[in-house]
């Protein structure tokens, strides 16, 4: 391979490194101004989260899981092993379109777990695996680097698949919520159509991001490759 080539692969392999970043920088800013902006629309019903995320449970016959507010901006969650629903205190007391979107995504995951949402259960068995792969790729890491270049690719190659699995199962997982969302909103007349369009909006931004994030991993998976192929023919 002559160096004209080696030199435009290498201009590739780090254009695909930074597009990676752009898509993830540019869905985490897409989904912070669209919560900043629904932050500032008051719902009609001028209900606060928590209030939302009660009601959809209790209709949906899950009494027994609480809600309960916790630390973070945007560090809402479902956790099925607890089977409780953490919403930050902004989304916690809130009465605002952002506030009752992600209040009802959260209960979505809850109403996925009560009914065993296939890709939920798929999703939930993957947890603890990439979590064991990842915290072994470090470690094997950093024993490759001394093995060589193509040693310390493949790992990497390795750990990328395993998140682009998981990432690829979670994505149906959170557009299920956000639909499950949506029509528990309208369901118990929380909000109206024109509200349901705020609704959507503040949704859509949030499940780019795990769309821009899988996309980036894509991205890094081919640059990875590109870099072992390369570190072969040398």
């Amino acid at each position: 391979m002559n160096y004209a080539t080696l030199h435009l692969e290498d201009i590739f392999t780090t254009l695909l490194f930074f597009f990676g970043i752009i898509i993830v920088f540019y869905a985490q800013s897409k989904v912070s101004r669209a919560y900043r902006y629904s932050k500032n629309i008051t719902c009609k019903k001028k209900i606060s989260g928590v209030e939302v995320a009660r009601q959809i449970l209790d209709e949906n016959a899950l009494t027994s899981i609480h809600v309960i507010e916790t630390k973070g901006e945007l560090t809402d969650h479902y956790d099925p092993t607890r089977k409780v629903i953490r919403l930050s205190s902004a989304i916690f007391h809130g009465d605002d379109i952002a506030a009752i979107s992600v209040a009802a995504h959260e209960c979505g995951h809850a109403i996925q777990d009560k009914e065993e949402y296939t890709f939920m259960r798929i999703r939930s068995m993957l947890v603890p695996i990439v979590r064991f792969v990842t915290y072994i790729g470090y470690f094997i890491s950093i024993f490759a680097l001394f093995v060589g270049i193509i040693g310390y690719l493949k790992v990497g190659i390795f750990m990328i698949l395993a998140t682009i699995l998981f990432q690829l199962v979670t994505l149906p997982v959170e557009f299920d919520a956000s639909k499950r969302a949506e029509k528990m909103l309208l369901q118990l007349k929380i909000i109206d159509e024109r509200e349901t369009e705020y609704v959507q909006e503040m949704l859509s931004a949030a499940a780019f991001t795990y769309v821009a994030s899988f996309l980036s991993s894509i991205l890094q998976l081919l640059r990875l490759l590109i870099l072992y192929n390369n570190s072969k023919d040398e």
